[in-house]
Parts: C-alpha cells; structure tokens; sequence
C-alpha cells in the first residue's frame, strides 16, 4: 500500500516538471540560466498548492463523520481506513523525487520536530528555520557546500494551513511546542539545488 502511495505522489512530478519547463528546468543537468531563487520558488509554488490543497480538501473536511470512513493518522498503515498526514503525503513525495532526480532535493524540518529525523542539521537549515520563524511570511536563501558539492538552499514557512494542523502539532505526545494557531509557521520547507 505504501508503494501506491508513493505512485500517487509521483502524480505531482509531472505537474511540477510542467512548471519547471517554462523556466526550463526538470530534468536538465544544466540550469540554462535560471536563477536557482526563480527555480525554487517555483518548486516551492506547487509544493505549497498541493500540501495546503491535501490539508483544506482531504483532511480539514473529514470531520466527526468522515473519520468513520477515513482516518487521517500517524500509524495510517495500521488501519484498515487509515490515510497518511500531509506531512508524511510531503515526505512520500520527497522520496519519489528523489528516486527520479538528483537536481533537487526537498525535506520538511522544524525547529519544533515531532519527530526528530526533521530537525535541522545544517548550519544553512538552522539559520533558515529560525528566520522564517521570527520574520513571518519572509523566505530565506543561502549557499553552503556539502561532500564537495555547491548548493543554493532555499527555507519557505510552513504554515498551519487548517485547525487540524495546529491541532495535530499541538496534541500530539512528542511534540515539543503545544501552542501553534492558525496561520502560525510551525517548520519549514528546505529545498537545495547543486550549483557546480
């Protein structure tokens, strides 16, 4: 199941490649030009769309009498009517396009991670996600060089989109902040393109 998944998230990549046509990106080895800013600005475009599109469409309208037919949930693939959380949806998807390219890579990370695998680790992600988190609604743009390779790496705000987000991040045992409202940034979408 966890594999059809990761085939539906691949349903993305074409919608992105498409984007990244008119600028001339997706697949190429070199960028033709493009500003790594323009380039992933608009990998963060359809990232954004199609995570706020999942939380407001899918989850957010489940309610009381959805979550008899589906749940969303962390353990999904231990329910018979389990459904993956858009984080996990943005983490498939991360992985497939992994497996595809090697021009770009995309993470979700927080300075509050639930689960500690999306901490930053990097002093480009640090400084990324602790200035989304005090300048709201700003992005931020670095380079940093990691196992000999340039990077450009990009750090949008990751915003609780719905109540069920912050409700999520707030009730949830691991979490190590229990106080986000909506609109609030709770983390971070890290996207590096290799310069070299």
């Amino acid at each position: 199941m966890k594999n059809t998944l990761k085939s539906r998230a691949a349903l993305s990549v074409p919608l992105l490649c498409a984007t990244l046509l008119i600028t001339g990106g997706c697949g190429q080895k070199e960028a033709a030009g493009i500003d790594p800013k323009l380039y992933t600005d608009s990998l963060f475009a359809v990232m954004n769309a199609d995570r706020a599109n999942y939380t407001k469409l899918i989850i957010g309208r489940l309610g009381p009498k959805g979550a008899d037919a589906i749940k969303p949930n962390e353990h999904w693939e231990d329910l018979a009517n389990g459904a993956p959380l858009p984080a996990q949806m943005f983490r498939f998807g991360a992985e497939v396009v992994a497996e595809t390219t090697d021009d770009f890579t995309y993470s979700l990370q927080s300075i509050w991670p639930i689960n500690s695998q999306n901490a930053p680790r990097t002093d480009i992600e640090k400084a990324g996600l602790q200035h989304i988190a005090d300048n709201p609604g700003s992005n931020f743009y670095g380079e940093e060089q990691l196992g000999g390779v340039n990077y450009f790496t990009a750090v949008y705000p990751d915003v609780a989109v719905a109540a069920p987000c912050a409700d999520c991040h707030n009730n949830h045992k691991d979490s190590p902040r229990r106080d986000f409202k909506l609109g609030d940034v709770m983390g971070g979408v890290v996207i590096r393109v290799p310069l070299d």
